[in-house]
C-alpha cells in the first residue's frame, strides 16, 4: 500500500516533533556548566527519551496503517 497524504503530513509533524524535542533538549542546557548541567542534563535526557519514544510508538502505528 502506498502512503496517503493525510500520514506523510501526520509524518512530517513526527518529524518536526522530533527537532523539537531535541532543540528543547539543547535549550534546556544552554549555558548551564558543572553541578547544575549534570543535573538538568539527567533529567532533560531523561525527558529526551520518553519523548522520542512516544514520538517513535506513534510513527510505527502511522506506518502499520499503511
Amino acid at each position: 500500500m502506498t502512503t496517503t497524504a493525510p500520514d506523510l503530513a501526520q509524518l512530517r509533524e513526527l518529524e518536526d516533533g522530533t527537532r523539537r524535542a531535541w532543540m528543547a533538549y539543547s535549550e534546556r542546557l544552554r549555558d548551564l556548566d558543572g553541578e547544575e548541567y549534570e543535573l538538568a542534563e539527567h533529567q532533560s535526557w531523561t525527558e529526551l527519551q520518553a519523548e522520542l519514544r512516544r514520538l517513535e510508538r506513534r510513527r510505527a502505528s502511522l506506518l502499520a496503517a499503511t
